[in-house]
C-alpha cells in the first residue's frame, strides 16, 4: 500500500513504548508528515514523562499527555457497569471500554491542531483496530486513518528491532528478545495475551499475574467492606466518599489483596478468530457483585429481567467497538432510566478469590419482610390468592394436556 502523500499532519496514539516509537518514525519517513503525539493516562500504572522525552527526542513539537482517569471511570466504566456488562458471560471488557475515549480525544486533538489524519498501533489481527477506527469514523466521518501494521513490511520482531537501531530509537533490554506475552493495562484491568499463553491447554504461569495474589496465597481472614451507591454508581467505600477513579483504585487494591478478579478466557474476537487471554479485574469484579446486590433490592422484576436480556447485546456492542453507535446510546438511555432508584449500601465479604454479597440496604428497597415472612404476616398476603393465580397460569398447560391425551387415543 502506497502512502497517501496528501496527509499533512497526523495525531498518533502514543504510549512511548518500542512499537509506537517505531510507528512515529515510520510516519515521518513514509508519509513525510508532521506528527502530534497523544498519550493518555488511563491508570495503566506507568510513568508518562518518559513518553514526552522520547517524543521530544524524535523531533515532535506538539505533545499531548493527559490524565484521563476520572473521565475514563466516570463516563465510560461506570455507565458500562450500570448494565452489568459481561462479554460471553465472563469478560468485564477492560480493554474494550478504553478505546472509545482514546479515539474521542484523538479526534478532538486533530481538530485542535489542524491534523487531517489519526493513527493507532493496533495490529491487523485484533479487535482494537476495529474499535479505534469505528470511533474515529463515528466522530469525524472524513478523517484519514493510518494503520501501520496493515501497511508496512516490518512483519517480525527482528525487523522492528533493526528499524529501531537504524533510527537510534532506544530499545529496552527486555525488548531485544521475544517478550513472554503482550500486556494492555488501565485502571479497570490488565490483560495478557500471546507467547506463553498461546496454548489454551496450558495453565498460565503465576508470573503473568501482576494485580492480584493467587487465591491460595490470599489472607486466611476475610475482608469486609461496604460500598455505597447512588443512582447505580458507586460513590463510597466504608462510608468514605471517593471520586470514581479513586474508588476503583481502592477496590483494585482490596480485591487484588484477596485474590479476586482473575480470568482465563478463550474468547471470540470480532475479526473471526478465537484468542486466549488472561485478565485481572479485581476492582471491577467486586463492583459487579456489589451492583447486582443493590439492584436485587431496588429493581422491579420486570426491569431487572429486561436488563439481563439486553445485557449480552450491550456488551457485544462495546466489545466490537460500537460505543458511539445509536443502538448503544439507545440501550444506555434504557439502562440509565433503570438506575434512578438504585441507591443504598452493599456489604461484601472478600475472601480467597471470591467477592460475596452478605448484606444490602436501600431507602428505595422493594423487599417487604411482611410479605415474605414465615411467621404470621398479619394479613399482608392472602395465601388463598395463589390458587387462582396458579390455575390461570396452568390453563394453557391443561388445555394442551387435554388435547394431547385426546390425540394419543
Amino acid at each position: 500500500m502506497s502512502a497517501d502523500k496528501s496527509v499533512k499532519k497526523v495525531v498518533l496514539a502514543y504510549s512511548g513504548g518500542l512499537d509506537t516509537s517505531i510507528i512515529l518514525k515510520w510516519l515521518q519517513e513514509t508519509y513525510e508528515c508532521e506528527v502530534v503525539t497523544f498519550t493518555a493516562d488511563l491508570g495503566q500504572g506507568e510513568e508518562l514523562e518518559p513518553a514526552r522525552r522520547k517524543a521530544e527526542m524524535l523531533g515532535i513539537k506538539e505533545i499531548y499527555i493527559e490524565d484521563l482517569r476520572e473521565t475514563f471511570v466516570r463516563d465510560y466504566v461506570f455507565p458500562m457497569f450500570r448494565a452489568n456488562a459481561l462479554y460471553e458471560g465472563v469478560y468485564l471488557l477492560g480493554t474494550s471500554i478504553a478505546r472509545p475515549l482514546i479515539a474521542k480525544r484523538q479526534i478532538e486533538i486533530a481538530a485542535e491542531t489542524g491534523a487531517d489524519a489519526v493513527c493507532h498501533g493496533a495490529t491487523g489481527k485484533g479487535n482494537d483496530q476495529v474499535r479505534f477506527e469505528l470511533g474515529y469514523y463515528a466522530l469525524n466521518p472524513g478523517i484519514k486513518v493510518i494503520a501501520p501494521w496493515r501497511e508496512w513490511d516490518l512483519t517480525s520482531r527482528t525487523k522492528l528491532i533493526e528499524f529501531a537501531e537504524k533510527h537510534q530509537i532506544p530499545i529496552a533490554k527486555d525488548k531485544r528478545g521475544e517478550a513472554p506475552f503482550s500486556v494492555d493495562a488501565n485502571l479497570l484491568h490488565i490483560s495478557a495475551e500471546g507467547k506463553v499463553l498461546e496454548n489454551p491447554a496450558e495453565e498460565a504461569p503465576e508470573y503473568v499475574y501482576s494485580r492480584s495474589v493467587s487465591p491460595e496465597e490470599a489472607p486466611d481472614t476475610p475482608t469486609y467492606i461496604e460500598i455505597g451507591f447512588e443512582k447505580g454508581d458507586a460513590v463510597s467505600i466504608n462510608g468514605e466518599r471517593l471520586s470514581p477513579a479513586t474508588l476503583l483504585a481502592k477496590l483494585n487494591q482490596l480485591g487484588g489483596a484477596n485474590g479476586i478478579g482473575r480470568l482465563d478466557l478463550v474468547e471470540n474476537r470480532y475479526v473471526g478468530m478465537k484468542s486466549r487471554g488472561v485478565y485481572e479485574t479485581p476492582g471491577g469484579t467486586v463492583l459487579l457483585a456489589a451492583h447486582r446486590g443493590i439492584e436485587s433490592l431496588t429493581l422491579d422484576r420486570g426491569a431487572a429481567h429486561l436488563k439481563d436480556e439486553l445485557m449480552p447485546r450491550y456488551a457485544e456492542l462495546i466489545y466490537n467497538g460500537f460505543w458511539w453507535s445509536p443502538e448503544r446510546e439507545m440501550l444506555q438511555a434504557l439502562i440509565d432510566k433503570s438506575q434512578e432508584m438504585v441507591t443504598g449500601t452493599v456489604r461484601l465479604k472478600l475472601y480467597k478469590g471470591m467477592a460475596t454479597v452478605v448484606g444490602r440496604s436501600s431507602p428505595y428497597s422493594l423487599y417487604s419482610e411482611a410479605h415474605v415472612t414465615f411467621e404470621d404476616d398479619a394479613g399482608a398476603y392472602d395465601q388463598k390468592d395463589a390458587e387462582g393465580f396458579i390455575k390461570l397460569n396452568a390453563l394453557r398447560l391443561r388445555l394442551l394436556a387435554a388435547r394431547d391425551k385426546k390425540v394419543s387415543k
